[in-house]
């Protein structure tokens, strides 16, 4: 399994082009030593995205209720997973993506669904990543562009896992609101923050499982991750088209995760019902939508 590694003087990083382009492991120098902070893939699993460090979601993100999405008075049938029967996280992480150029320092990756007749999407589309490491920060880039010769709806995000060693991790997330989920699917538009997802000051995930998303995000102040045993934290930024933040903490395992995404799970249907908080955008021919997120890492007191 092809692996692109990039190193700088604080990050390594390791990229997968042939599962998705997602990513196997991301360090960060401490002292002398290298510490992983997202959640290490094993070598046995380059090839599953689902035990990967990070994955992307494209062209849509999380899920598409019983896999029906609907798009100016059109309805298209999908397929779905056989676990909860939704259409789920897109359909490139585990697609093989084209390196176009690559560096120590940065790589490009691009996909088209022209490529693969059994995309499971009912429009055309390409797709291009970008990682680079940028001093401090670990970058990443999508850009998602309309090859139909009709309108498009779309979204895309980031699926990363980060370390939950036993000093707990703290966390916070600059999001005012929250959707209400059921079976993880969006009823409708977003509400107010209850106490258990208000993330708004650094706490800790606690011991009551969280698959949440929350909005609202005031875009000019990043997230944050607190790894006391490492006396290191990452700052999360990232563009305004990702309009939410998905914290996910299963109880029990050594991961969480906190996923910037454009649009919330079964946001096309949200859309369909004319709901705009949604974050589902719409591309016309030859358009294309991109975002960027940051991961800066900082050291923190002892």
């Amino acid at each position: 399994m092809n692996v692109v590694a990039l190193e700088n003087e604080f990050w390594q990083v390791g990229i997968l082009p042939e599962t998705g382009a997602s990513t196997a492991y991301g360090r960060v120098r401490v002292g002398e030593d290298w510490v992983d902070l997202m959640r290490p893939t094993a070598p046995e699993d380059y090839g599953n995205s689902s035990k990967a460090a990070n994955f992307i979601m494209l062209p849509w993100c999380n899920r598409i209720r019983d896999g029906v999405l609907r798009f100016n008075g059109q309805t298209y049938q999908m397929r779905t997973e056989k676990d909860d029967g939704t259409a789920r996280h897109g359909d490139v992480r585990k697609r093989v993506w084209q390196v176009e150029s690559q560096s120590y320092r940065h790589v490009y990756l691009t996909i088209s669904s022209a490529d693969y007749a059994d995309m499971n999407y009912p429009f055309k589309f390409s797709a291009r990543a970008e990682y680079a490491l940028e001093g401090r920060d670990f970058v990443w880039r999508l850009t998602l562009k309309n090859e139909d010769t009709r309108p498009m709806p779309g979204g895309f995000g980031f699926h990363p896992y980060f370390v939950r060693p036993e000093a707990e991790p703290k966390v916070m997330v600059p999001c005012e609101q929250q959707f209400n989920l059921v079976n993880y699917l969006a009823e409708g538009g977003p509400v107010l923050l209850t106490n258990r997802l208000n993330f708004q000051q650094p706490r800790a995930l606690g011991n009551d499982e969280i698959n949440d998303v929350l909005t609202g995000r005031v875009v000019d102040a990043p997230a944050f991750m607190q790894f006391p045993s490492a006396n290191v934290g990452l700052l999360m930024r990232a563009d305004p088209i990702y309009r939410h933040l998905l914290l996910y903490a299963p109880v029990g395992q050594p991961f969480f995760a906190l996923e910037p995404m454009t649009n919330v799970n079964d946001g096309f249907n949200l859309l369909a019902r004319g709901i705009d908080e949604s974050g589902v955008f719409t591309l016309q021919p030859g358009e294309s939508q991109a975002g960027e997120v940051r991961l800066e890492m900082v050291a923190t007191p002892e």
